[in-house]
């Protein structure tokens, strides 16, 4: 059925490519859905919590194809560089965005008007949890919602 549904995206030499690439961002948008359907019903029926399935199968999702990559960059080379720079980098990138992307995001709330009015409810809500201290600046707190 892959086959089927890939062989009606246009050539990319019909309308300067414009038409290969909105119907393949179609497709995209498509399997991403029925990807995220079929992982929210498994999660359902393993009992999991809706974030932990969303985290379990974007970590899958991410990580599954570079691992694939590496290992056809380490079996097609001699030295195995491509594998390597391909583990590193990708992991380097999953964790550096991953992490560093919604950890600027709070940072930049907290640190605006909207977000310090908002400050007294986020330490009124947190102040009971072990890791909490009155001295900690809200901006650089990521935290659990």
């Amino acid at each position: 059925p892959w086959r089927l549904l890939f062989a009606l995206t246009p050539p990319p030499r019909v309308a300067g490519g414009w038409a290969c690439f909105f119907v393949a961002l179609v497709g995209i948008g498509v399997i991403t859905a029925l990807v995220g359907d079929l992982a929210a019903h498994m999660g359902c029926c393993l009992g999991m919590k809706p974030a932990v399935t969303a985290i379990t199968f974007v970590a899958l999702g991410t990580s599954l194809p570079d691992t694939f990559a590496s290992r056809t960059a380490a079996v097609k080379e001699r030295h195995a560089d491509s594998s390597i720079g391909n583990i590193t980098g990708s992991n380097s990138v999953n964790v550096f965005l991953g992490l560093g992307l919604p950890w600027l995001a709070a940072a930049l709330f907290w640190a605006s008007p909207r977000g310090a009015a908002q400050e007294a409810s986020w330490r009124d809500r947190y102040r009971g949890e072990a890791w909490y201290s009155e001295a900690m600046p809200v901006a650089f707190v990521v935290a659990k919602t």
